[in-house]
């Protein structure tokens, strides 16, 4: 069913419950660490320059909303939360300096990173040397949760597995099994070449794809081809400001009257910053602000706004979970050593005021992945609701369904 209704979401509603969520913020008391105590270290690696920036930012955001609610409820075991944040500027080996920085001189507890699928894999590497819990909030590719998955990686995005099996049903069933794909050539361009070709070879369909340079900004010879091979569908697998480019572009040259266009995600960022005959097609939202009287999410969405003046994401609400997720481990844990956070985390249950989702959501302990519910759906112009009601659910798919553990090809395995 299309959920199109607004869940408080206009401006005067979410006003007015900023305006209660900052009075709360004031009232609310702070830490007062004992003398000497040091506080706990989360240290967060995110590409905040670059053309991943606009969800990096989000991410960040979310994350520090997250330390700002643990710090006023008495922090961690009692203990200040604080959250340093290093900018990968989407470069790998920037991301391993910055990772390390964070572990061997700031002397961090715990890691988290990177929007960038290369990046987060090569730190979440570092992180596994050097025996500390690191949380992926936004890095995709597959293996970092598949065959390459650690004992300390834990991660809150899906996979692209996930997300093209949660959508290509869709697209095939409003458009036709002929595709045209472009996709960013770094890890998380292929592997989500490799997860539509699984999903649409399977149903008999053909693909032709073509990579693009993650910073793209010029598409006009690979539309062009495109629009020879005339497909049923074009697949915008760009990413951030790329994905915007292409997004652009695509209307630009009149291909929206010629075939349709599609996603595995086409996130909230992106979506605004498109003229509106772009914002269309269909894709898949990994956490999805207008959710009818699913308790919490309302006042997250309001808490968002109020703080930063934009609607709450996806990746508001990947940074939010990571952190709240470390956490959580942590107090159950009674502890920051790396192993015994890891064993807290696996199979862990996000309580309802985290998770903000109507169904469970846990970290499945073969994998280390959370498993979610995917919205899958139709992107369109704002409605009258909301500036921000640029998209409809049509269908809610379980994670762990669309991704089994043995398909993942992880064999988890901890320190003796």
């Amino acid at each position: 069913m299309v959920q199109r209704k607004s869940d408080g979401f206009g401006r005067r509603r979410v006003l007015q419950g900023a305006a209660a969520i900052g009075a709360a913020q004031v009232a609310a008391p702070f830490i007062v660490p004992a003398l000497g105590e040091a506080p706990v270290k989360i240290g967060f690696v995110d590409p905040l320059t670059g053309s991943l920036s606009i969800q990096a930012v989000s991410e960040v955001q979310g994350a520090r909303y997250a330390v700002q609610e643990i710090n006023k409820k008495g922090g961690i075991m009692g203990r200040e939360l604080q959250l340093l944040v290093e900018d990968s500027a989407n470069d790998v080996g920037t991301g391993v300096e910055k990772i390390r920085k964070l572990i061997d001189k700031d002397h961090v507890n715990i890691t988290m990173g990177d929007v960038n699928s290369g990046i987060a894999y090569a730190i979440s590497q570092v992180a596994t040397q050097k025996g500390v819990l690191h949380i992926v909030p936004g890095g995709h590719t597959d293996p970092i949760t598949g065959k390459a998955c650690a004992w300390n990686v834990f991660r809150v995005c899906n996979t692209t597995m996930m997300d093209a099996g949660a959508v290509t049903g869709l697209l095939i069933k409003k458009y036709g099994k002929r595709w045209f794909m472009i996709s960013p050539d770094y890890a998380y361009g292929h592997s989500l070449k490799q997860s539509f070709q699984h999903y649409l070879e399977a149903a008999g369909g053909t693909f032709e794809n073509v990579y693009m340079p993650i910073s793209a900004s010029d598409y006009s010879a690979t539309l062009i081809k495109a629009r020879a091979y005339k497909p049923e569908v074009l697949i915008n697998n760009m990413g951030g400001l790329a994905q915007i480019d292409l997004a652009k572009q695509f209307v630009q040259f009149g291909m929206n009257k010629q075939m349709g266009l599609g996603a595995t995600l086409f996130e909230l960022e992106a979506i605004l910053a498109v003229p509106p005959e772009a914002q269309a097609g269909l894709a898949s939202m990994e956490w999805w602000w207008n959710q009818p009287g699913v308790p919490h999410v309302k006042e997250f969405v309001a808490a968002i706004y109020g703080l930063y003046k934009k609607p709450a994401s996806a990746r508001h609400w990947m940074g939010y979970v990571a952190v709240h997720s470390a956490a959580l481990a942590a107090e159950k844990a009674k502890s920051l050593d790396g192993i015994k956070l890891a064993h807290a985390m696996a199979g862990m249950e996000l309580p309802p005021e985290v998770a903000l989702q109507e169904k469970k959501v846990f970290y499945r302990a073969g994998d280390h992945e959370l498993m979610p519910t995917i919205f899958a759906g139709e992107v369109h112009p704002p409605s009258k609701d909301s500036p921000y009601d640029v998209f409809s659910t049509l269908d809610k798919v379980d994670g762990e369904k669309v991704l089994p553990l043995a398909a993942t090809g992880c064999h988890m395995k901890y320190p003796a």
